[in-house]
């Protein structure tokens, strides 16, 4: 168990980035300041007095254990975009799980005496749930801009700390079957925004690339999005004045004959009665 606390998050990270197109890499940053806020934990202690198995026992679960150790990264995340240390093509997800790294590392070692299920299993996974289902309703609000849509998105992206929290609770009250309730809301949004990744994957298609979870900035002058595709690049390229076409790119019998008309025009029309002749021989 203490293993699997060790590696679960970064086995995570690096399934995240294998199905992660299109965005950068979590930042060295989230590792740096993962590990101060680690060693500031290790000095000061928990923020709340955990209790026994009420109220502030679920507060502590949501503050010290389960919930802030996700939601701080986030917060951190935007502040670094502004201040510039971190790009606005950094990988939420991917920034979350390599800031969860030194802090599974510490639990693993501080939860190890007397081992449980609940801190060395059951926390790592509701770490990775969190890291990568916020930022895939983040995601679908951005890719879906309706509101029935995104208000169903924001309610996910605020009951999932919650229930995560309370899933830890359960567990710990010996409440097992709101504990595994809990725990199956918590964990749905990563595994559907994982699944659908790697199902495209295996079948052969490239997934989308991860969204930010900041807005898009405009496009400059000049820039523009090609959704045509590769194959329609020479196309859109042969209507710009003064393009040549290279060796290796086609085009039908209708391009042959706007350019065979534009060389005759510049010739006197003597190119065109060679073309006209060329044409008509078997």
């Amino acid at each position: 168990m203490g293993l699997f606390c060790l590696f679960w998050i970064p086995l995570a990270y690096f399934f995240r980035r294998t199905v992660a197109v299109g965005s950068a890499g979590g930042s060295a940053w989230a590792l740096v300041f993962g590990s101060v806020l680690v060693a500031v934990q290790f000095f000061v202690g928990p923020l709340v007095d955990p209790g026994y198995f009420g109220f502030y026992r679920w507060l502590s679960s949501f503050v010290d254990v389960v919930s802030a150790p996700v939601l701080v990264p986030l917060v951190l995340y935007l502040l670094f975009v502004e201040m510039g240390l971190v790009s606005a093509k950094t990988d939420y997800a991917s920034f979350a799980l390599l800031w969860l790294v030194p802090l599974s590392a510490f639990r693993a070692a501080q939860w190890l005496s007397p081992p449980s299920p609940v801190m060395l299993v059951i926390v790592p996974m509701l770490w990775a749930s969190l890291a990568l289902g916020i930022p895939a309703m983040v995601g679908v609000a951005k890719k879906h801009r309706c509101w029935y849509v995104i208000a169903p998105a924001a309610m996910c992206i605020a009951a999932l700390p919650f229930a995560a929290a309370t899933s830890w609770w359960a567990f710990f009250s010996h409440r097992t079957a709101i504990g595994f309730l809990f725990l199956a809301i918590s964990v749905f949004p990563s595994l559907v925004s994982s699944a659908i990744p790697l199902f495209l994957m295996v079948m052969g298609r490239r997934p989308e690339a991860a969204e930010s979870v900041l807005p898009e900035e405009d496009l400059e002058d000049g820039e523009f999005e090609d959704d045509a595709g590769e194959g329609a690049e020479p196309e859109m390229r042969a209507e710009e004045p003064g393009y040549e076409f290279g060796e290796d790119e086609e085009f039908g019998e209708e391009g042959w004959e706007a350019e065979t008309e534009t060389h005759a025009e510049e010739r006197g029309g003597e190119f065109e009665e060679d073309w006209e002749t060329d044409r008509e021989k078997p």
